[in-house]
Order: C-alpha cells, then sequence, then structure tokens
C-alpha cells in the first residue's frame, strides 16, 4: 500500500478532515490569492482518485469548458505526478481512469438539464456569488438524492445578504464545514500575485481593494463606519512611535473576546496585535491573550467598565496591569470622530478579527436608503477595544491630534 502526501493551507484542513459523506457542504469565501479553488479542485480530484465518482461542476454563467472548472482541475491534477497518470483530460472532458467523470454545466438557462441529471456524489459550485436562489434549490434537490451526496461552495463575497451569503455565513447548517480564506491564509501564495497586490493596494480605492484582496463586502462606504480609512499592512512599530496602547473588549459567544495592542504615529493608528476568539472561558482569558500578544501583561490594559468583576478576575489572575477605561456621555460617537480623524487606521494582516470589525462595522440604513448617524450593534469589537486603549487620548485635551469637536463626520 502506497501513501501520499497532500499539502493543504492550514485553513482548509479541518475543512476536509471528515471523510466523503460525514457532511452535505463544505466551502471557503474570500478575496484573491488565497488558493481557494485551486485547492478545492485538488481535494475534488483526489477524492475522484480514490473511488470513481460522479462530479457535477457548475457555475451561473458558463458559455464553454473554457470559463468553467476545467482550467482550475487540470492545474490541481497536473501538480501531483501521481494525479497526473490517473486522469485523461481532453479539451472539453476530464475524466478518471477508474470511471471518475466530471461533468461541466453553467445554471443559467440549463435549470431542467441540471434536474435530468442522475447519480451525483459531488456538485462544486464555483463563484457562488453569481448563484440566483431559486438556481439553489433547483441543485440542491438534484444533487442529494445520491447516498453521500455534497455540494461545495467557492466564492469571493460582494453583496451582505445574497443567497450564498444568507445559506453558508449568515445562517449555515449544521452539517456545513465553511471557512474564509485571504491571501494571507495562503501558505503557496505566488510571488507574481505578491507584486500584483501591492500594485492594487496603492491604486485601488481602499473599498474595492478590501473586496478583491481581503475577501470585504463590497459596500456603500457610506454606511461603513471606517469607510475609506482602513488599509492592511505588514508594519514593525519604530523606536519614536507612541504606544504601545493595549485594550479588551469582553465576550465569550456570539461576541467574541477581542484584546489588542496599538500604536500612534504619522497620522495614523496601528493595530499590531490580536487576541480574538469566541467561547474564550474567563480563566482561560489571560493565557489566550497572552499567547497572541507577547508580554500583553507588561503594560497598562484598558478594558470595558461595564464588567468590574471580569477585570478584578484577570487583575489576580495573570494581566495585573488591567484597569476599567473611564466613559463619559457620547463616548462612542467622540471615540468614533477621534478615530475618523486619522489619516488612516492600519491593521496588520495577522489581526484578521480586527480587520473584519473595521470593514463591516456600519450605520443603520433607514427603508429610503437614508445612512443613519445611529449604529448597528454588531461587528464593534475591534473598534470597540480599540477606542478603549486609546481612551486617555480620546478624552484628553482638544488638539489637532485628537480632532474632538468636528462634529458628526
Amino acid at each position: 500500500m502506497t501513501t501520499a502526501r497532500i499539502e493543504l493551507p492550514p485553513k482548509l484542513v479541518p475543512v476536509f478532515a471528515k471523510p466523503r459523506g460525514a457532511v452535505q457542504y463544505r466551502g471557503a469565501y474570500g478575496g484573491r490569492g488565497s488558493g481557494k479553488s485551486f485547492n478545492f479542485a485538488k481535494m475534488a480530484a483526489i477524492w475522484g482518485y480514490t473511488e470513481p465518482l460522479r462530479i457535477l461542476c457548475v457555475r451561473e454563467f458558463q458559455v464553454s469548458i473554457a470559463e468553467s472548472f476545467h482550467a482550475e482541475l487540470k492545474a490541481a491534477i497536473a501538480s501531483e505526478p501521481w494525479l497526473d497518470g490517473a486522469y485523461e483530460i481532453g479539451r472539453d472532458y476530464l475524466r478518471g481512469k477508474n470511471g471518475t467523470e466530471f461533468i461541466f454545466r453553467g445554471l443559467r438557462r440549463n435549470t431542467q438539464s441540471i434536474k435530468s441529471l442522475a447519480k451525483i456524489d459531488l456538485t462544486i459550485v464555483e463563484e457562488a456569488e453569481d448563484v440566483p436562489e431559486e438556481s439553489w434549490l433547483a441543485l440542491e434537490a438534484t444533487v442529494f438524492r445520491q447516498p453521500k451526496s455534497e455540494l461545495w461552495s467557492i466564492w469571493n463575497p460582494r453583496d451582505e445578504g445574497s443567497p450564498v451569503d444568507q445559506r453558508f455565513r449568515k445562517c449555515p447548517p449544521d452539517n456545513a464545514v465553511i471557512v474564509e480564506m485571504n491571501w494571507q491564509d495562503n501558505p503557496f501564495f505566488p510571488e507574481g500575485l505578491k507584486t500584483l497586490r501591492e500594485r492594487e493596494q496603492s491604486r485601488l480605492d481602499p473599498n474595492t481593494y478590501a473586496h478583491v484582496w481581503e475577501g470585504a463586502y463590497l459596500e456603500n462606504s457610506d454606511r461603513q463606519v471606517f469607510g475609506g480609512k482602513v488599509k492592511v499592512d505588514e508594519f514593525t512599530p519604530g523606536p519614536d512611535w507612541d504606544g504601545p496602547y493595549q485594550g479588551v473588549d469582553f465576550g465569550f459567544r456570539p461576541d467574541p473576546l477581542c484584546a489588542g495592542r496599538v500604536w500612534v504615529h504619522d497620522d495614523r493608528v496601528w493595530i499590531e496585535r490580536e487576541a480574538y476568539g469566541v467561547g474564550v472561558e474567563i480563566d482561560a482569558m489571560a493565557g489566550f491573550i497572552k499567547e497572541n500578544i507577547p508580554d500583553f501583561d507588561q503594560y497598562v490594559t484598558r478594558a470595558d467598565s461595564a464588567e468590574p468583576k471580569t477585570i478584578s478576575y484577570a487583575r489576580r489572575n495573570g494581566l495585573p496591569r488591567i484597569e476599567p477605561v473611564k466613559k463619559w456621555p457620547n463616548s462612542v460617537m467622540e471615540g468614533i470622530r477621534f478615530l475618523r480623524g486619522f489619516r488612516e487606521i492600519v491593521i496588520h494582516p495577522r489581526c484578521p478579527g480586527c480587520i473584519r470589525d473595521f470593514r463591516l462595522y456600519s450605520h443603520k440604513v433607514n427603508t429610503a436608503g437614508d445612512v443613519l448617524p445611529d449604529l448597528i450593534d454588531a461587528d464593534n469589537h475591534g473598534p470597540d477595544m480599540v477606542r478603549y486603549a486609546l481612551a486617555p487620548l480620546i478624552k484628553g485635551k482638544p488638539t489637532a491630534r485628537t480632532f474632538i469637536g468636528k462634529g458628526f463626520y
């Protein structure tokens, strides 16, 4: 018996840890360069190598095989010599020598032909963001006729509340394993894409860049609290930087615990480190934070004053320099105005929780589409952590640095 070593990005390991048929749905969403499509293609080819399967590859729009998942599968198979010899690959077909068959279809205007397909073991939905609800309903009614059948979805988020977003992010089924993947999650991120990403980071507007590369929704920037302010980039704090400032926004489930280390320099806020997790027990909190943020216990840390018992416990159990943040009337809006007064908020790529929160934190919108000053109480854990960390600067004397008194932005 021979064995083969399969290399996957670490984020995809739990997606494929369970055997075929153990779950109904697997998927990944995120921006360009993450390796989602390539690695899902590789795993499909591996499954087809181990047993004969009928694998349906669909997207909403497909005029020709050239516009299908065929090219991704071909590249994935070619990357593994032991797979390459197991498949016959033609211009418009791909089949395994053991009887595995790949079928390529466009969903638009082909719903009836897909309904007529029989014995589909695996369905792969590429560019799933474009698939409307009626196509999902028809697809699921077809593909789950076969025992152990599964449906895999790959997409770059665009519209919050789209059918795929509702199905697999907002309300994922219990029998689904779905992960977010972006370029920084891909250990095999190619050098050519690295150059392209860096060029587009300076060329594209922040919202477009975030959508293309960081897996963010393509949002109306007027609705985003920090629209146009957030940049994701690697950095090392310099000796003349102001800080570090540290904050903690307490949470357990569903709200996460968010702790972080922040600096101020060159009219920018720099978020260097985070400890961001759901379900972190209070007795594990200090260890979790210090594991993710070196020497966290050595610096003053400001935390949500609404949790005095938690602060007291943390001070006695590993975080001796934690203290309650001082709040005042309208402190949330003052803090937001203060942060928006900086030229940029730069977040290190190793802080995905803060990246997500700063991009998604939004104002309410009325039925007429007007953006309101009221805030949606969601995706605010990273911003709250930073507000707590920088509270002494926000409440300080009104200077050019604090940007107090400029009114609603």
